[in-house]
Parts: structure tokens; sequence; C-alpha cells
């Protein structure tokens, strides 16, 4: 009970930076810090709301949160790493069902006229794994769930992820500024499709001009579609060949449709959208940085709070080191990160920590932390010392590189001579003992390398590993190959076993040593810049291909429900005409029919390739005949959400990360080894440079509100 009573009472007993007076000498908040039967349990309890406030700040999480232990103890919970994976695992169980349930994708292939009949799971079967699931969702769901629920399942895996809620925020704020280019793009669609009715309106049978007419400018909605495809240039030049090989001036048409079209109104939205998306993305980490420093100021105040009036002078404010050091064993932390902190800590000496300090100590949260190799080896024979010099230094790797290359070169030379010669009459044999002594050659760096550098300093170059499991694999496909083909010999010729042989599996698994050439990019200035987007892009992937995901998750299953089984193969009294007898570039003639909705796997390679747009017309064409003329407005909804926005987001990504690592001064700076500007390559940072620190007085005003911890005025 006394712990229940000191959890409502005033956490923070003295005002901070001059702001507000002391508590009276006998309040209770003050005498639970300073001694009496409570003051242990106490001290736990502050410890235990530092540290989460502290996890809060590290991941921009609210505060906003209850504050006694059983609330703190559920919360930190549920954040904790084990919570988190079986949350991420559940969101991907309950995603994948739409492979496995009616309509399965459990099929060879996608084509209507090969498919065998798919797997139809057991009555129950994926209802109760997806009962299962909404229970870890915590969600009221029924015993038999309608099939409308599936729509629903993608928004489990958004409201798990705060950058992929983030960034759905801000792309609805930046919709206002897309409608606007949006509603231009249909003014001139319009005027262009009247005008083109008007200009093609030809009368006599078989002349460029009537054919242009007949074939894209029929009607009014076959003209909108023309024009649609064409701003994408996905029917460029066909649409405009009929008329143009009538008279040379109809090209102009086509050509100031695709000028002001394709050229100016896609590229100003693509400058519109990324204006505002990275206004608006701005603003909200702004929102994030503010309430990592709200974070950090709540565990500041929390700990001083904590310092009894015998123990410092009565003006000094500030945190103990070995407070801070006790609180950060129990922040859930990757080790590296703690050491790093820790160090940093015991630099300032025994001199409490000022709020500024407090605060900077968390900029240690985002940097990367270069891991020290360990020892390497010590021989004592001089031989043996000059040999680990020699197999440890990087023109050792360069030999290993040079070696790597003339693999892919023998590799390359042998395809382009064997290319006219039939599998059955190609000789393997010089191929085959190039590829033991590439093998053994590998094998052999390995060791020299180990030797050299010791396991432990070997592994720890995730380099090395990746050389390491190539080389082992290589290793046992050879010895297989051997084994089972016997040694090369003249007129040796593996046969194919299965869908590859294992020479063929040896051949391809060498193409991977291509990978080794991509470690002299760091050497080269300009490429370092590029790779390091690249793979910024990768770590800030989650959020945009989430949303990806859940866009075509949504589209797939409306696809389904829309389009299943209205493509049908030729025969057997289906309404498609046989190849032979399809028109050119038609989807018949060109055998798409694996693209089709009928089950979740087929759906999303044929969203797949309409979002690439090439051909695209195809499909609406198809489409249209097989289930009629609203099915364009599907597929034109598509092409908006993930061509033209979701596209356009991403290159809004690329250009963000891409001028943040060009900029002069961030860029000469990591050139020249500054450790403080190596910061992990995450969305959240690349604003750090232009983003506004919080003043100290409104971080105060909004902590003196917090619900669940008063401030001692």
């Amino acid at each position: 009970m006394a712990d229940l009573r000191a959890e409502s009472e005033p956490l923070l007993s003295r005002a901070r930076g001059g702001r507000g007076r002391d508590c009276p000498a006998g309040s209770a908040a003050c005498r639970s810090v300073r001694g009496g039967p409570g003051a242990r349990s106490r001290r736990d309890l502050c410890f235990d709301q530092a540290a989460v406030f502290i996890e809060d700040a590290i991941q921009y999480r609210s505060i906003n949160h209850r504050m006694d232990a059983r609330s703190m103890g559920l919360y930190r919970l549920y954040y904790s790493n084990v919570s988190q994976w079986i949350l991420s695992f559940t969101i991907f169980l309950i995603l994948f069902l739409a492979f496995i349930e009616t309509p399965s994708s459990l099929t060879s292939t996608a084509d209507v006229r090969y498919r065998s009949a798919p797997w139809d799971p057991p009555c129950g079967l994926t209802e109760s794994v997806e009962v299962l699931c909404l229970l870890v969702f915590a969600a009221d769901v029924s015993v038999k769930p309608l099939r409308i629920r599936r729509l629903l399942r993608p928004f489990f895996l958004m409201q798990n992820s705060s950058l992929m809620k983030k960034t759905l925020k801000c792309i609805r704020s930046s919709l206002p500024e897309m409608a606007s280019v949006l509603l231009l793009l249909v003014v001139h669609l319009c005027v262009f499709t009247v005008f083109g009715m008007l200009l093609f309106a030809g009368e006599k049978q078989g002349d460029g001009q009537d054919r242009e007419r007949l074939m894209y400018f029929h009607n009014l909605p076959e003209a909108l579609t023309s024009l649609l495809v064409l701003l994408t240039t996905a029917n460029n030049p066909d649409v405009m060949t009929p008329a143009y090989s009538k008279n040379r001036a109809y090209a102009i048409f086509f050509i100031v449709f695709t000028l002001i079209g394709s050229l100016f109104l896609m590229n100003l939205l693509t400058a519109i959208i990324y204006n505002q998306f990275r206004g608006y993305l701005m603003k909200s980490f702004q929102t994030s940085l503010f309430r990592r420093r709200l974070g950090a100021r709540a565990a500041y105040e929390v700990l001083s709070s904590m310092i009894a009036e015998g123990e410092a002078h009565p003006q000094e404010v500030g945190v103990k080191p070995q407070d801070f050091l006790q609180v950060l064993q129990k922040v859930q932390l990757d080790n590296s990160h703690k050491q790093t902190i820790m160090e940093k800590v015991r630099s300032y000496g025994g001199d409490l920590l000022s709020a500024d300090e407090f605060q900077k100590l968390f900029n240690e949260f985002d940097k990367r932390v270069i891991k020290e190799p360990p020892p390497r080896p010590e021989y004592l024979s001089p031989f043996l010392q000059s040999a680990q010099f020699f197999f440890s230094h990087r023109y050792f790797d360069y030999l290993g590189n040079l070696i790597a290359l003339g693999n892919l070169l023998s590799i390359s030379v042998f395809l382009v001579v064997d290319a006219d010669v039939l599998p059955e009459d190609r000789d393997d044999f010089v191929l085959g003992i190039l590829n033991c002594v590439f093998v053994l050659y590998y094998l052999l760096e390995l060791l020299l390398k180990v030797f050299a550098l010791g396991l432990p300093g070997y592994l720890a170059y995730s380099s090395n590993v990746f050389d390491a499991l190539l080389t082992i694999v290589l290793l046992v496909l050879e010895i297989s190959t051997l084994a089972v083909y016997r040694f090369p010999h003249p007129g040796w010729k593996p046969e194919m076993l299965g869908l590859l042989s294992l020479w063929d599996m040896a051949r391809l698994v060498n193409m991977l040593i291509v990978f080794r050439f991509l470690r002299i990019i760091p050497s080269m200035k300009l490429m370092a810049v590029v790779a390091s987007t690249i793979l910024d892009l990768i770590r800030n992937m989650r959020a945009f291909g989430g949303i990806l995901v859940v866009v075509y998750y949504i589209f797939a299953i409306m696809g389904i429900n829309l389009f299943r089984g209205v493509i049908v193969a030729p025969g057997n009294g289906s309404l498609a005409p046989d190849n032979s007898s399809a028109t050119c570039g038609s989807f018949e003639q060109l055998e798409y029919w694996a693209n089709n909705f009928d089950d979740f796997a087929a759906a999303l390679i044929t969203l797949w390739n309409v979002m690439v747009v090439n051909n695209w017309q195809v499909f609406l064409d198809a489409y249209r005949r097989y289930s009629g003329p609203w099915s364009k407005i599907y597929f034109v909804l598509w092409w908006l959400v993930s061509s033209v926005i979701w596209v356009n987001l991403f290159l809004a990504l690329i250009l963000e990360n891409f001028l943040h690592k060009w900029d002069r001064c961030s860029h000469l700076q990591s050139l020249a080894g500054d450790s403080d500007t190596t910061y992990q390559g995450r969305v959240e940072l690349l604003f750090r440079d232009v983003l506004e620190e919080p003043a100290e007085e409104e971080l105060m005003e909004k902590l003196s509100h917090h619900p669940h911890l008063p401030l001692c005025r």
C-alpha cells in the first residue's frame, strides 16, 4: 500500500532551472526519496520509470501513458522483442493465408490452359488460423467471419508500424495538391479526346485516317482509353501510326499531347508530390523529435528528483552518472550501443549530468557502432609473422578479386562459345578443370585468412562470412559433381537430373562471386554515395514497402472478387479465340493466359504487370471484352495508386536520401571520418539538420500536463 500511495504522489519533487518552487520539506514525495521504509521501492520505481521514458525516447513514442508499476510492466512486455516478434509473425501469418485459402495459389502455373486443380484446404483450417491471429490482435471477431474480413487484414500491418502510419498520414495530407494536378490531367485528356474524335472522323474505308478512327477513336470510351494509355507511353507509336502513315501532320497532335501530358503534367505531379510529401513528412518528424526530447527530459526529471538534499549543494541540479548507468541496464537496447553510451557517461567523471548533457547522450542511440575486430593470433616464428602480414593485407584481397574475375570471365567465354552448340554436343572438360581449380583456390584463401586473422577475426567481417558460405556451397557441389559424374575428361558432359544438374548448379552459384566486387565501391567516392543511398533505401523500405503490400493486398482481393473465372482457356465452349485467329497484339495472341485473378498469387503478378504499364492496354482491352467496360475503372484506379502515387513517393524517398548524402557539409565530414556524423540511415535522421530543437520551456510545459506524472510546483 505504501508503494501505491507513493505512485499517486508527485514524482518530481524539485523545480528545474529556476521554474516553480521546491516541495515543502514535509511532503511525502521528498521524504520517500530521502529515507523511510519505502525509500528502496521508491527508488526502484523511479529507475523503472526512467527506463521506460528512455525507451520511449529511443523509439520516438509518446510518454502519455500510465506510470504505475503494473502498467509499466505490461507496457514493457508489449514492446519487448518477443512480443513484437510474435505480433509481426502473426501479421505475416494472417496475410499469408490468402495464398492457401480458397482460391488456393498452390499450383505450378497460373496459366488457365494448363493449370491443375488447386489444393482445397480442409474446412475450418484457414478460418481457425485466422481466428487465432485475430485473438492475438485482441479483435472482436466471430467464429464464422465474413469474406469481407480479408480486406481488413492489411490494416493490422499498418497499425504495427509508426513510420508506416506517419507515411500514410503524409500521403493523406498531400492528396489535395495531387488532386489539383490530376484534375488538370483529366481536363487534358478530355480536351484531346474530343479534339481527336473530331480530327479522325474519316469516312472512306481503308485509308489511314479511317483506320485511326476505327482502331483508337471509334467512340468516346475507346478514345479516352487510348489517350490515357498514351499518357503512359505504353502504346506509343502504335496509336499514332495509322494516321501518321496517311499524313505527316497528324503526328503533331500526338506529340503535343505527349509533351503536355507525359512530360509536363506528369512530371509536375511528381514535383508536387515530392515537395508536399517532404513538407508533411518533415512536420511529422518534427513531432517525433519533440517526443524524443520530451521522453529524455522526463527521464532526466525523474532521476534528478532522487538527489537528496544532503548529497549536493541546494542549487545544484542534475543526474548522478551511476544512477543513469543503473537505469541503462534495464533499457531494451543492444549491447554495443549500451557500451558506447556507458563510455560516454564515464567520460563526464563523477559530476552530475546537466539537462543538456543528458539530452546529448540520446544522439548516441542513432550512431552506427563500429565494433573493434578481435585481436589477431600472435605467432613467434618470423616466417609465420611474415605470412600473417601478407595474408591479412588488402593486396591479398585484391588477388582474390582478380581470381574471382578470372572465374567469371571463364564462365562468360564458354557461354558465348557454346551458345550455338546443342547441349548434348557440348564438351565441358576444360571448364570442369577450371572450376576445380577455382574452388580449390577459394578454399585455400579461406584457410589462409583464418590463419592470419584467427577464426573470430575472420568471422567479424560480413564479407568474409559471405565468402566462407559461398566457398562451402561450391565445395559441396564440386564434391557431389565429381562423385556423380567422375573427374572431368575429354567429352565430359554431366547429365541433367531434374531442373538443373549438379554441374549447372555449381556454375550458377559461381556467378555469386560477382558480389565480391561490390567491396571496391567504398573506395570510389561517387559510387560510395550512390551505394550508401541504396543501402539506406533498403533499410527504410519497411514503411513504404509495407504500404505497397497493403495496397497490393486490397486490390488483389478486390480483383479476385470481381474477375475470378473471367479468363477462360480457348475451347470447351469458351468465347476466347485460339491463338491462330486472335488479333495481333491481343491478350490471346500474346498468350497472356497466366495473367488472371483466379487466385491470390496470380492476382499479385497481374497487378505487378499493370503497374509497370508496359502493354497494360492489353489488359484493359481483354477484361473489357470478358467482363464489361466497367472493368477499366479498376485498372485505372490501380494505375493511379501504384504507378502515379506510390512510385512518385518512392522517387521522393530516393531524392531525399540522395540529396542528404550529397549535401556538401555532411559529405565532406563523412569523408573526413568524423564519428559524430556517422549515423544510421534511418528516415527519421534525413531531416536532422533542418529540424528545430524544441525549447526547454515548451518541454517543461508539456511535461507539466502529463496525466500520470504530476510536476511538483
